[in-house]
């Protein structure tokens, strides 16, 4: 059975994760009271509805005793070797407070505080959920994610029991955009020949041939990606004995379009010739 637990920041996307899961066939619940869990889970773990094998649920962890029983529920699925995985979803403090903003909603723990701020609350929410963004198995970092990109990152995560094992996530970005928070590994290629600056180029992609060739054509580019794969080839298999659920390799260029989006491509298309579970997500190629 699959058993999905959703956390993570107010604001961040939860409802929008929830829902991806439940476009590709979970049993979901919302917002749950942490001390059901258990029983939800030995519910859907003796039914015979097939439908009830693969169940994701949001728990809203708001402080006290709901933060410690969450915590509770944890450690006795652990003692009874129930199987579950933890989905983070985490977003910048910055990005929070425009939301919140732009919705005119009230933060959950705006009430913590006796005239306190948005801002406080959500720094507080932050170290509240720290510890459970350490024990997460997966981490998404929603800052520059659109609701259409957080659910095809969800879906692809998900979909076919790739939760099961362990899983590549190759993530194209700009830096121009910021760095995404959830990244394992983080590959700078602002180095490499760039196809901006060449005008027949400049307004296509790393999805376009004519800029993976442009790209790829250069002794530095293959020197380069020569040891990045050496490195990678290296030290992923020691990711995966670690225990890890989802690896994160994050390719960087300025602008997150051309350069960060070939080698991206390349790692991916890299990790599934050698019979790995492998992923591509490019954060920022649409950006203008």
């Amino acid at each position: 059975m699959e058993f999905i637990i959703i956390t993570g920041l107010s604001g961040a996307g939860k409802s929008h994760a929830l829902r991806a899961l439940e476009d590709i066939g979970f049993y979901c619940v919302d917002n749950i009271p942490p001390a059901m869990l258990s029983t939800l889970y030995e519910l859907c773990e003796k039914s015979s509805d097939t439908r009830m094998k693969q169940v994701a649920v949001v728990v809203d962890v708001r402080g006290g005793e709901v933060f410690d029983t969450l915590f509770e529920q944890l450690r006795h699925f652990h003692t009874e070797g129930k199987k579950y995985k933890i989905l983070f979803l985490d977003a910048k403090s910055d990005v929070l407070l425009i939301r919140y903003k732009e919705t005119r909603r009230k933060h959950p723990l705006a009430e913590s505080f006796d005239g306190g701020t948005s801002e406080e609350a959500v720094l507080l929410e932050k170290e509240l959920m720290k510890p459970f963004k350490a024990r997460a198995d997966y981490i998404i970092d929603t800052s520059y994610m659109a609701p259409k990109q957080l659910k095809e990152r969800v879906t692809t995560m998900f979909s076919d029991n790739s939760s099961e094992g362990f899983i590549i996530t190759c993530l194209s970005f700009g830096f121009k955009y910021g760095i995404p928070l959830e990244a394992d590994l983080l590959f700078d290629v602002r180095c490499l020949p760039n196809p901006f600056y060449v005008k027949e180029l400049k307004e296509l992609t790393g999805l376009d041939e004519s800029v993976r060739e442009y790209v790829l054509k250069f002794p530095e580019t293959q020197m380069y990606i020569e040891k990045l794969l050496s490195l990678l080839d290296y030290s992923v298999p020691m990711y995966k004995e670690e225990g890890k659920s989802e690896l994160v390799i994050a390719i960087g260029c300025t602008g997150g379009k051309h350069r960060s989006v070939t080698l991206a491509r390349l790692l991916n298309s890299h990790f599934i010739e050698q019979g790995q579970k492998s992923t591509l997500h490019h954060r920022d190629i649409w950006k203008a």
